[in-house]
Parts: structure tokens; C-alpha cells; sequence
């Protein structure tokens, strides 16, 4: 039986997640509460006499699309009555908006073989320790083994009926810390923080030989292999690929070190390939010349850090790892 053991090596790390938009600095959580398709939220002290469209466009950066919808529609309430979007807003007003929409999961229902393991769930999203050798979502209408049809039969037992979106995606055989979005409002507001490099992923790697460095950055652009279907590689005229890493252990007698990696960028199998290309392939990624000594590439997303995309806390989440993790750390 494999280890289920909850181990985080903390980093050096200058960013931190933080956000300005117009009045609102990001440095409280809002106080919200569902009420059937609505969302209820208490209007704060620093929102008092701005107009509701500011706040909406401001704050949660509503898609213009949404929000004409909800101006035809007058489905914006302030303390329980209709009001237009100009209505400007006092303090412990209640704002409800319409962001719960029944419909329906987006992929087939599918109880998974392996258990999901949840991390952190409410109302807006969802968090979950992706196991190797499980997709993150279908690539076809008939394939109902993926993580996201996993996550659907998960909500489906709850009695929830919303959509399932992935906000990012991990490589088949990498586990870890993996984002869902549970209705479109939230979707479209996390879709745009991952854009703005605002949701930020930790991700451990072993890798083959002892590094150089302690810590560093890779900038070398990923493109596609045209000789092979699945494969990239570093290319002058591929997409910018950005992998900044710090070495946590080497340990001598396997010639592994074990490294924390943050992105800049998301390319496809970024990591793997960086590595590859200084010559640390991944232990176990034999697509990049990893030796096969491991059953999968060595690598976990380890946690994810953001600011809710609803109630604006600051969430920091972490995975444990949920296989044999001794090519990763070792004592």
C-alpha cells in the first residue's frame, strides 16, 4: 500500500499574490452567502457610494456579455428589489446577483475507479489531488474516465447540478493540486487571473544528476516536435517558456536532487522539457530521456495560491502526495 504522507518544503520566493482594482486593494474576504440561483453579498464600508456596474466591472471584471444580460434581464437585486446598474451602494447593502444557473455538468457523470481526494470546495470552485494516470477532461463525448467526469459524479451525488470547467490541466501521469471552476462566473474570473499569472502553482520534481545551482530560471521558448505527436522541445521559434526551480536535496547515491519549480508561462510539459534540455531530465520521464526507474515522470504540483474569485480571501492550498513518494524526498 502506498504512503499517504503530507510534506510541504517551503521556498524562497520574492512575488506575492496581491491585486489593485480601482477601489478595491484585495486585503479582506467578503461576506457571502447563497440563496438559491443568487449569490448574497454584503456590501463592504470601502464600496459605499460607488455605482453597483463599477463594482461588477471593477471588482470581478464581469463579462460584458454577462452583464448586458443582466441589465436586459433586471435580474440584479439590492436589498431584495430590482434595481438598475447605476444604483449606487451603501454600506451592508445587500447585493444578490444570478451566477447559479442550473445546467448541466458539461461531461458524463462517471464514478472513478480511485477516490478523489478534495482539497477545498464551496460553492464557486473546486480543488482536488489529481492521481497519476488519470486525464484532467475528456478529448472526446464517449470518454467518461477523466478527472472532470470523476468531479461530476462527485457533485452529482451531492445534488449540485453545474457545469464542470477546468481552469488549468495537469500532464496524464502528474499528480497534485488541480483547479475547477462550478458555475461560469467564476470560470471566467479565474480564467483571467491564470492569464495575468495570478494563480500560483508550486510544482516538486526529482530530476536525474545534481544541479549546478541552487536556484535559477530557464528562458528557453517550447515548441512543437514535428516528428513526434505528442512531444515538444525547446525552439527559438516556439512560445516563451519561462520555470524558475530551487534545489531542495541531492542525494548522491541515486544521482537524483529533488527541486520546487513556480511558472511564468503554462506550456505543455514545460517542466520536463526544461529540465530535459540542461541535461536533469525528470526521473521516470522516458519521453524526455528520463530513466525509467520510477512508473511516472517525478512530478506533483504541490500547491496552488490565489485570491478567491468570489469572496477575494487569499487561498493557499496544498496536496499531499497520494503514491510512493521516496524518489521525491529521502531522508
Amino acid at each position: 500500500m502506498a504512503r499517504r504522507i503530507v510534506r510541504t518544503i517551503m521556498i524562497e520566493r520574492n512575488d506575492e499574490i496581491s491585486e489593485k482594482k480601482g477601489f478595491f486593494t484585495g486585503d479582506y474576504m467578503l461576506k457571502t452567502k447563497r440563496l438559491g440561483n443568487y449569490l448574497q453579498v454584503a456590501i463592504p464600508s470601502n464600496w459605499e457610494n460607488h455605482a453597483i456596474e463599477q463594482i461588477l466591472k471593477e471588482v470581478w471584471e464581469t463579462p460584458k456579455k454577462l452583464l448586458h444580460q443582466w441589465r436586459m434581464d433586471k435580474t440584479i437585486l439590492l436589498n431584495g428589489m430590482q434595481t438598475a446598474l447605476s444604483t449606487k451602494v451603501k454600506e451592508n447593502d445587500e447585493l444578490s446577483l444570478p451566477i447559479f444557473t442550473k445546467g448541466d455538468y458539461g461531461v458524463i457523470p462517471n464514478k472513478l475507479q480511485q477516490a478523489i481526494q478534495i482539497l477545498y470546495e464551496d460553492d464557486h470552485l473546486i480543488i482536488v489531488n489529481k492521481p497519476a494516470r488519470i486525464a484532467t477532461h475528456p478529448n472526446g463525448a464517449s470518454d467518461k474516465t477523466t478527472l472532470a467526469n470523476g468531479i461530476a459524479n462527485h457533485l452529482q451525488e451531492k445534488g449540485e447540478t453545474c457545469t464542470v470547467k477546468h481552469i488549468h490541466r495537469l500532464d496524464q501521469d502528474t499528480t497534485g493540486a488541480i483547479l475547477f471552476a462550478k458555475h461560469y462566473f467564476a470560470g471566467a474570473i479565474l480564467d483571467k487571473k491564470l492569464e495575468r499569472r495570478e494563480i500560483k502553482r508550486i510544482y516538486v520534481a526529482a530530476i536525474h544528476g545534481k544541479l549546478t545551482n541552487k536556484k535559477g530560471i530557464i528562458r528557453t521558448n517550447i515548441g512543437r516536435d514535428r516528428h513526434h505527436p505528442t512531444r515538444r522541445r525547446v525552439s527559438p521559434t516556439g512560445q516563451t517558456a519561462i520555470t524558475h526551480f530551487q534545489l531542495h536535496q541531492y542525494n548522491a547515491k541515486r544521482n537524483i536532487s529533488t527541486v520546487l519549480c513556480w511558472l511564468e508561462t503554462g506550456r505543455t510539459h514545460q517542466i520536463r522539457v526544461h529540465f530535459s534540455s540542461i541535461g536533469h531530465p525528470l526521473v521516470g520521464d522516458t519521453l524526455y530521456g528520463g530513466k525509467p526507474i520510477f512508473h511516472r515522470q517525478a512530478l506533483h504540483a504541490q500547491s496552488i495560491e490565489f485570491i478567491h474569485p468570489i469572496t477575494l480571501e487569499k487561498l493557499k492550498v496544498t496536496a499531499p502526495f497520494i503514491d510512493e513518494m521516496s524518489y521525491f524526498y529521502t531522508e
